[in-house]
């Protein structure tokens, strides 16, 4: 039986996207199973250390392009560096990832997940725009009108805070974070250590 691994991850993470479809190949390469878990950062950070960017001195900001810029080309990877929408409140579009995992299931989530990255970090569109957010639902044939009915909506909001304390309390603090058991691997730079854990 494969392994199971808690995909903890924002929307609003460039390196989330950067790593989502490699972790997505490992995943299916190892025949593990995932547990699609988008956290608010704006909260995990305060407890760990974290600083949101524009709190973050200027030198680290810069060389953060620079790392995202370095990455794009190494993975050949389309990204928008300095998106024009960024930074953005991504609830909408996590409540939908979460929605689509409780209607869909894992696999349409993880799709979702990184139609929604790449909307805004290729395509330069608004994700804190809900409108926006159901578009990109419908190219991806998952029904918004579904993904916002009450009760499902209700469910995705209360998974998305228990999702956030359960990281915190796991000691996540960054995004994306794959946790399999006990063990966390941070950083879509971790996915070669993911792979050899995920191979044993």
């Amino acid at each position: 039986m494969g392994h199971t691994v808690d995909y903890y991850f924002t929307i609003g993470s460039p390196w989330s996207y950067l790593g989502h479809a490699r972790f997505a190949a490992l995943v299916e390469k190892h025949g593990a199973r995932v547990n699609v878990k988008p956290v608010d950062y704006g909260k995990i950070f305060p407890v760990s250390g974290g600083l949101p960017l524009k709190q973050r001195a200027p030198q680290r900001q810069a060389y953060r392009l620079v790392e995202l810029a370095r990455w794009r080309d190494f993975l050949g990877v389309p990204l928008v560096v300095e998106p024009k929408h960024f930074p953005f409140r991504p609830d909408a579009a996590v409540r939908a990832v979460i929605a689509a995992d409780v209607v869909h299931g894992s696999a349409v989530a993880l799709s979702l997940a990184y139609a929604l990255m790449r909307g805004c970090w290729a395509q330069d569109r608004d994700l804190g725009d809900g409108a926006t957010v159901r578009a990109i639902c419908a190219e991806q044939g998952v029904d918004p009108a579904a993904l916002d009915e009450v009760a499902v909506a209700a469910d995705a909001q209360a998974k998305h805070e228990r999702y956030t304390e359960e990281a915190i309390a796991r000691g996540v603090f960054g995004a994306p974070s794959y946790v399999v058991g006990d063990e966390i691997f941070w950083g879509q730079d971790r996915l070669d250590f993911l792979d050899r854990r995920l191979a044993r």
